[in-house]
């Protein structure tokens, strides 16, 4: 049996970018169809998911710490 119980940091960040990629090209083609212009599009894709991308591995390392719903 492993001592360590939750993901490993390098996980973790691994996932957090694999998600960031996926919600990239969906506020993308969200932001293109609401806005029509790419300079909103991009500013606010840029914004959101670098903040979000923080938000989201915090949320994931405190979880990690979490030993409800393992085996």
């Amino acid at each position: 049996m492993s001592k360590h119980v939750g993901d490993k940091r390098k996980r973790s960040f691994v996932k957090a970018m694999t998600f960031r990629g996926v919600i990239i090209i969906a506020d993308s083609i969200i932001g293109w169809f609401l806005t029509h212009r790419i300079d909103l599009t991009a500013g606010f894709v840029i914004f959101t998911n670098i903040a979000s991308t923080i938000i989201y591995y915090i949320h994931e390392r405190i979880w990690s710490q979490i030993g409800w719903g393992k085996k």
